[in-house]
């Protein structure tokens, strides 16, 4: 087999499973949504709303904590340790909280939930960043990151199918949510591989001459140094910003949208109302794909542009959606969903993957997506508690706000591309760059 060939399956082979492990780990984190439907009826064991945006306030916490962490560790360690470890640990903790309801069990579960869902995306942007070069990231990000929107796309129909039609028990949620993820956990400890090196393929862009000279001297760099270079770096700190406020938005759908829906229009039944949130999920499977497109395509790697014009549409549309949601039109408020996450699904993508591993550069993508995305799971914690302590018409005028100032963060940068690209690996002229190349 040729060169070539070769980079070019091994290219196929770690889109695939990157793909999957990342979609996998929807499973278990959104058996908890499907399951929040049963719970509330449950007599031996009932959390009002509160309790409830309480224990998701912990996962999202913890999964928060592990964004800063993993990353680092993913860059010092590779993917393949840390994202492994955290599907089978996320697995475990979903079957713990299918077979023991107490309320210690379902608080620690969700902590260790938490830490565990938390090692995919960093890890697997980085494991991606290793096969591609950044020239073709966007478009090559923009298609990978439908992994979690269809990752969400299925994940609550298959585990309210489990619970509500063949075994009628909340608990079931849990449990086949957690032996769909055994199954992607086994499937990546065959097929995953860090980096061309590890298969005999030189690495697809040159290291830096820190990293170079760290090499020669036998030395790895710290796992600190990834971080320290990233805190001085001004565009990533911007991308965590603008990350912060549009994660709410997500998670607040992610992790309430059954609830919200089942409350506005309870003749849908518990598992129509699992279903209806689904169409967010779907928009978010082009939502990335056109966003990398555009970005790539349309404005020569120059990443803000796209977010930016998605973000003031996504403005709008949030707006609208309370509205929509009161007049109990079902195709209204899929129309709405799914504009929502056509506009919401392309940004959050952009930001937190393609952007950040290229202003982070290869040698810092972990720790550069894991920054970006751990700014993101801050906001994210909002997204998990707002619904479960006010109405939500109060909620989404929040998140409203939110997006409106995202995109006016992202403006002043609307210029700003990676900084390989502006030393002459594009032909895109005359374009101001705002970040200097990153040293570690």
């Amino acid at each position: 087999m040729q060169p070539w060939d070769t980079i070019k399956r091994w290219r196929m082979q770690i889109f695939a499973i990157t793909w999957l492990a990342y979609a996998g780990f929807y499973f278990t984190r959104k058996a908890f949504s499907v399951a929040k439907l049963g719970i509330t009826e449950d007599p031996t064991f009932h959390l009002d709303k509160m309790a409830m945006a309480n224990l998701d306030g912990l996962y999202l916490a913890a999964y928060a904590v592990g964004q800063f962490t993993w990353g680092m560790l993913a860059d010092r360690f590779g993917p393949r340790v840390v994202v492994l470890g955290g599907l089978i640990i996320s697995a475990l903790a979903a079957l713990a909280m299918g077979t023991f309801a107490t309320l210690p069990i379902f608080a620690t579960c969700m902590v260790v939930q938490g830490l565990a869902q938390s090692t995919g995306w960093s890890g697997l942007c980085k494991n991606i960043g290793s096969f591609f070069p950044n020239e073709q990231r966007g478009r090559v990000l923009g298609l990978w990151s439908s992994c979690y929107a269809f990752g969400g796309l299925v994940a609550s129909p298959f585990a309210g199918w489990w619970a509500y039609s063949v075994f009628h028990n909340w608990q079931a949620a849990f449990i086949s949510s957690a032996a769909a993820v055994g199954l992607v956990a086994l499937l990546f400890f065959i097929f995953q591989r860090n980096k061309p090196e590890d298969v005999g393929l030189p690495a697809v862009e040159p290291e830096s001459e820190a990293t170079a000279s760290a090499g020669a001297d036998g030395c790895k760099l710290s796992v600190l140094a990834p971080l320290l270079a990233i805190l001085r770096n001004r565009t990533v700190m911007t991308l965590g910003l603008a990350y912060f406020l549009i994660k709410p938005a997500r998670y607040a759908i992610l992790l309430w949208g059954p609830v919200i829906v089942y409350e506005r229009m309870p003749a849908l039944g518990k598992v129509g109302a699992a279903i209806i949130p689904t169409a967010f999920e779907l928009a978010g499977l082009l939502g990335p794909i056109m966003i990398g497109l555009a970005s790539d395509k349309l404005f020569g790697a120059r990443r803000m542009p796209a977010c930016v014009i998605s973000l003031l549409a996504l403005t709008a549309s949030l707006f609208l959606f309370m509205p929509a949601l009161n007049t109990g039109n079902t195709l209204i408020v899929l129309g709405l969903l799914f504009m929502m996450g056509l506009t919401l699904y392309g940004p959050d993508s952009m930001i937190s993957g393609a952007a950040a591993i290229d202003f982070g550069t290869s040698k810092a993508a972990g720790t550069a997506a894991g920054f970006v995305n751990g700014c993101g799971s801050v906001g994210a914690i909002l997204g998990g508690l707002l619904p479960g302590y006010f109405d939500t018409y109060t909620v989404f005028q929040v998140f409203t706000g939110c997006a409106l100032l995202s995109s006016l963060i992202l403006l002043p940068h609307w210029n700003s591309r990676p900084a390989a690209l502006s030393e002459g690996q594009t032909a895109v002229p005359n374009t101001q760059v705002l970040i200097k190349p990153l040293r570690t």
